[in-house]
């Protein structure tokens, strides 16, 4: 499957609007659970998503060279609420005229990269991270299946470059795909996710 610019920013919305469902899904019995992020409690997780929300949408208006623009909220007492308002600066960002061909600078990926490719960094990372906040709820997460096959066509273009994956970075070193994986397992594989080890939960 081939993701075009065109598509790229409605893609990236359905992510990130499924990753705003499942962490409104959350009770405050659940932000200290431990997730598929090794170290991070769903707190912590859904602290660094608002921050790379935010970091994305003052990418898309020239400013991603501002470190400030990429911290993390001190205030996370309210989790689902400060990372809806930062999920939907960044949607209004990316929905602007001409985002995806400006120049986004993401410092922690090293460099400025063309829009379109910047917004399916994007929008690969919240299929994930929706994935990652459903498996600690142990709920399914719910994507339909264009936006899997192209969450996997991402997948599959992400480097595995082992100086490149592990603690420090966006994902862990890829996995083998076991034959006959759907899209979202596969994709999540690759991006060094273990899905069994996060049933749902009845």
């Amino acid at each position: 499957m081939t993701v075009t610019e065109s598509d790229i920013v409605e893609l990236d919305r359905i992510a990130v609007r499924e990753a705003v469902r499942v962490v409104g899904l959350a009770k405050e019995s659940d932000w200290e659970r431990g997730t598929p992020c090794a170290g991070w409690t769903l707190r912590r997780l859904v602290a660094h998503m608002t921050a790379q929300h935010l970091g994305f949408a003052a990418a898309a208006r020239g400013a991603g060279h501002e470190a400030a623009n990429w911290r993390e909220p001190e205030d996370m007492r309210e989790p689902a609420g400060v990372h809806r308002v930062a999920a939907t600066a960044v949607l209004a960002a990316f929905a602007e005229p001409g985002a995806v061909e400006r120049e986004f600078a993401l410092p922690e990926l090293g460099g400025n990269f063309p829009g379109g490719r910047a917004v399916g960094f994007h929008f690969i990372d919240y299929v994930v991270h929706a994935w990652d906040v459903a498996a600690a709820l142990g709920v399914p997460v719910e994507l339909p299946e264009h936006v899997l096959d192209a969450a996997l066509a991402v997948a599959r273009r992400v480097p595995v470059d082992p100086a490149r994956r592990g603690p420090g970075f966006a994902f862990a070193p890829a996995l083998e795909v076991p034959a006959g994986s759907g899209p979202l397992e596969e994709a999540l594989r690759l991006l060094g996710r273990v899905p069994e080890e996060w049933p749902v939960r009845g």
